[in-house]
């Protein structure tokens, strides 16, 4: 079974859609995709996903089913150094990193940062939703491994968010999201891509031959879109937004 994990291409936050440029990523991105043979299609509840995703499905006339817990991982933490909420993803590294559970699938949640949070209650949907979605097509986690009744080559196509498809491949991996979130990025309109290893029959490992590619956009010239990254280099405003730190612009073609 081969998973694609699409993260919408570039947002625009203040109307959950997408800016010119990431309407350009869309078409170009869909360009790829329908080449690809696609079993079943899903997407998050969000516009931005959902308009990403509508290039593709109109020009294969095809339809994607709405998963409400891909709508991103909305659980929230205090930053102890700012007071504000913030997304675990976008705390500085040393804040988790201190915790000696960080890179650990079965303790990450128990760090002293994520204390009185709802971290825990959205990880928990996000496994619920992933256990959900595999039983689907006979699989099942058993520890480090997945069961499977019924491995096939085919493919499956997720149109949401950076946050939770690193939640979501963290635990097909079992690895901790943590990891994923502060050590990888997937930009906007890129395609990570998750494949099954069945040297046992009956059990399955899921591996990533793909991470934030963007070759549709490389191939045609488009510059890649920042949206998520801290800046390369100190601007003195901590933001991932490149209009608001400073980087919108500044991207070179690579």
């Amino acid at each position: 079974m081969r998973i694609l994990l699409i993260r919408h291409a570039e947002p625009d936050y203040t109307i959950d859609s997408l800016t010119p440029k990431g309407r350009v990523e869309a078409e170009l991105l869909s360009r790829r995709l329908i080449r690809y043979d696609i079993r079943d299609f899903y997407v998050s509840p969000l516009g931005r996903a959902k308009d990403t995703a509508a290039y593709t499905l109109n020009k294969l006339n095809r339809t994607a089913e709405v998963l409400p817990w891909l709508a991103e991982f909305r659980g929230r933490c205090t930053d102890p150094d700012t007071g504000k909420k913030r997304l675990p993803w976008d705390l500085p590294p040393r804040l988790w990193s201190a915790f000696p559970g960080a890179y650990d699938i079965h303790t990450w949640t128990g760090a002293p940062l994520f204390a009185g949070s709802d971290v825990t209650d959205i990880w928990r949907e996000t496994t619920d939703g992933a256990d959900a979605l595999l039983a689907r097509y006979g699989f099942r986690k058993d520890g480090p491994v997945w069961k499977s009744e019924r491995n096939t080559r085919e493919t499956v196509v997720l149109f949401c968010h950076f946050g939770i498809s690193m939640a979501f491949a963290g635990y097909l991996m079992d690895l901790s999201p943590l990891a994923l979130w502060h050590r990888a990025l997937t930009l906007p309109s890129s395609v990570t891509e998750l494949v099954t290893e069945e040297r046992i029959p009956g059990e399955v490992s899921f591996r990533m031959t793909r991470l934030g590619d963007i070759t549709h956009l490389e191939s045609s010239g488009e510059k890649r879109s920042t949206a998520g990254l801290f800046p390369e280099c100190f601007t003195g405003v901590d933001s991932t937004d490149p209009a608001e730190n400073g980087t919108l612009g500044t991207e070179p073609l690579y």
